[in-house]
């Protein structure tokens, strides 16, 4: 039998092959990427790994300098900041 940390999915099965035979490894799921707040999408350029992983990161690592940087992706951080000045404008 499993051992009981093992029965659920949280952790994934992988299937490992060894001199004896395919064994069932079980290794930890990835963490899921950062999205973007307005479009949903994956945000390249920040760090994506477990909460105690990205802390040890430098700040500048962690996420994109500039702003809204982790936050938006670079179009839709365009078309905010675009709209901003327009709207001042007025």
């Amino acid at each position: 039998m499993v051992q009981p940390r093992y029965r659920s999915r949280t952790m994934r099965r992988v299937f490992v092959r060894t001199p004896s035979g395919t064994t069932l490894h079980y290794r930890r799921r990835k963490n899921a990427a950062p999205q973007c707040a307005q479009c949903g999408g994956v945000l390249p350029g920040v760090a994506r790994g477990t909460k105690t992983q990205v802390r040890k990161l430098a700040k500048s690592s962690r996420r994109p300098e500039r702003p809204y940087g982790g936050m938006l992706c670079s179009p839709c951080t365009r078309r905010t900041i675009i709209a901003k000045a327009r709207s001042h404008l007025q």
